[in-house]
């Protein structure tokens, strides 16, 4: 019985409002005063306590083999002082498992944030630095009760790398 583990590589696009719709909103500026609209993170904080916080990430490289989501909140995720980084999402799913083919990955620039849809697989973020400090909006107990991973390599030995385009 084999245990060779395969590597998929995914091309990580440049993040923009219309690639990012199935997975949750890219927001960036908007000018002071600005009304609230559908342009702004539409969030889902109500089963528990909102917890906003600067989380310190090590450089982990860019393979993965385990996707996460959270199925109680919406997620919004930055980075400070201007990093761009990488992250690889897969819609909501009803199951316990994300599809496959539906992995991709993106590209997030420095001058704005990601809102995660609730139940949306999400691997990072990554980055090229020795670390990254990013603000990250979710629930006080996110990573407690509501932190549902699947692994690749056990169900496929699969693991992912995100690669740059261009």
């Amino acid at each position: 019985m084999s245990t060779s583990v395969s590597v998929r590589q995914l091309s990580a696009q440049w993040v923009t409002p219309e690639f990012f719709r199935g997975y949750g909103q890219v927001i960036f500026a908007s000018v002071d005063g600005k009304s609230f609209d559908a342009e702004d993170a539409q969030l889902n904080l109500q089963n528990g306590i909102p917890r906003f916080y600067i989380m310190r990430l090590e450089n982990k490289g860019r393979k993965f083999r385990k996707i996460t989501r959270h199925v109680q909140c919406t997620q919004c995720l930055g980075s400070l002082e201007g990093q761009d980084w990488l992250i690889a999402v897969a819609p909501p799913s009803d199951g316990y498992k994300p599809s496959l083919e539906d992995v991709v990955a993106f590209r997030i620039p420095g001058n704005c944030f990601i809102k995660l849809e609730v139940g949306t697989w999400h691997a990072g973020p990554y980055f090229d630095a020795d670390f990254v400090d990013f603000y990250n909006l979710e629930l006080s107990d996110t990573n407690v009760v509501d932190h549902f991973s699947y692994d690749f390599v056990k169900h496929h030995k699969l693991e992912f790398e995100i690669v740059s385009s261009h």
